[in-house]
This record gives structure tokens, C-alpha cells and sequence, in this order.
């Protein structure tokens, strides 16, 4: 057994209150993104997603944020996978943020659905081409026999494609998370943390002070 109940740290850099932040969740993340981006956190867009299927059993991973939109959050994936599959059985689902540097988390619960084509597509075309080789060969979530496997897929599409534009496949695409609910979450000492939320109340949002 690994004894880890003395493993605790407190939190003292900084204060939240609802007069700190604006009327819309979406505009006050992307002032702590950026922030968070101004004090180096490691890897500042990357989430937890969690999704539901029919059969009622959790699943989370740690996908990546790529864009910041009026209407909620984008990521990228196949459609193939496992969460993918998830999301079209139940569009609910949940995101965090964790930025430890800035004693920093957001929770953002809503539904999901697909981004148009064509800016997948957009998505698709600046991404290197590792990525977009990649995006072709992983079946992902799927069973495969072994990493050599994987690599063969990879050295066929290179193949495929080494004298044309690598389009971006069908079974893979943009996300859009459109929040319901967004939860600010300031580290405060002794674990008094300040958590400030949004709810979406008939189109409008509500915001409130959570105890810790």
C-alpha cells in the first residue's frame, strides 16, 4: 500500500468572486486561457472529456481544445472511436481543465455535436503531415496486434499519398461542445476555494457562488 493521505499543497495566488468576472462563461475562459497561456502552463488546451454511452457506463480521456468559439468548444477526432460512438448514442457530456500553475480549474457540462465539413476540412489542411497520416491509419479504439501493425498502416498511406494532397478522411472530423454549465474554480487556502458558475437559464446565464 501507498500511504498518499499527507500529500496536500495550498493554494495562495490569487482570488475570484463574481464581480470578477463577465456576464458570458465563454469570453471569461478565454481571459484565463490566455493567461494561462502568458504564465507557460504545460499543454494549456489539453481536457478531459467525458462521455455516456446507452449502456450508462463512464469513460474519460484527455483529448486537446483547438478552437474557442462564440457558440461553446471544438476538438478533433475519429468517428469512429469509442467517445465518438458515445456522443452519437448520448450528446451529453463534460470537459476540465486543470492549470496547475495558476491553482486553476474549469468544469463545462453540454452537449455535443458535429462541426460542418468544410471546416474540418479547414481543420484538417493545417495540420503536419505526421497528423494527417495519422488520421488515416489509426482504426482507433479498436483492437490491433501490435505496434508493427500500426506502423505497416502508416508506411502504406504514406505510399498512397506520396505524390497527392492528404484530404482529410470521412470518419474524421470536428466537435463542438456547446456549454449548459461552466464552472470557474479558484485554489484558495485551507481548501476554502472560490467556484464561481454559470447555468444557462432560457438562453441567458445565471451566475452564482459555490461553497467549496
Amino acid at each position: 500500500m501507498i500511504d498518499i493521505s499527507d500529500l496536500r499543497r495550498d493554494f495562495t495566488l490569487k482570488t475570484l468572486d463574481t464581480q470578477d468576472v463577465l456576464p458570458d462563461p465563454i469570453q471569461q475562459f478565454e481571459i484565463w486561457f490566455k493567461e494561462s497561456l502568458e504564465a507557460e502552463v504545460l499543454e494549456p488546451n489539453a481536457m478531459n472529456l467525458a462521455t455516456v454511452g446507452l449502456d450508462l457506463k463512464p469513460s474519460s480521456r484527455v483529448v486537446l481544445l483547438k478552437q474557442i468559439r462564440k457558440g461553446g468548444f471544438v476538438f478533433f477526432t475519429n468517428y469512429d472511436s469509442r467517445k465518438a460512438k458515445q456522443i452519437e448514442e448520448n450528446p451529453n457530456c463534460a470537459l476540465t481543465f486543470i492549470w496547475n500553475e495558476l491553482e486553476r480549474q474549469v468544469r463545462i457540462e453540454g452537449r455535443v455535436e458535429k462541426i460542418l465539413p468544410e471546416e474540418s476540412d479547414s481543420y484538417f489542411e493545417r495540420r503536419p503531415i505526421g497528423s494527417k497520416l495519422g488520421a488515416w491509419s489509426s482504426p482507433q479504439s479498436s483492437i490491433i496486434p501490435s505496434r508493427e501493425y500500426l506502423e505497416g498502416l502508416v508506411a502504406d498511406f504514406e505510399k498512397r499519398f506520396a505524390d497527392v494532397d492528404v484530404k482529410r478522411p470521412d470518419n474524421w472530423g470536428g466537435y463542438l461542445v456547446r456549454p449548459i454549465l461552466v464552472e470557474f474554480w479558484q485554489g484558495r487556502k485551507s481548501r476554502l476555494h472560490d467556484r464561481i458558475q454559470y447555468s444557462n437559464v432560457n438562453g441567458g446565464w445565471e451566475i452564482n457562488r459555490l461553497a467549496p
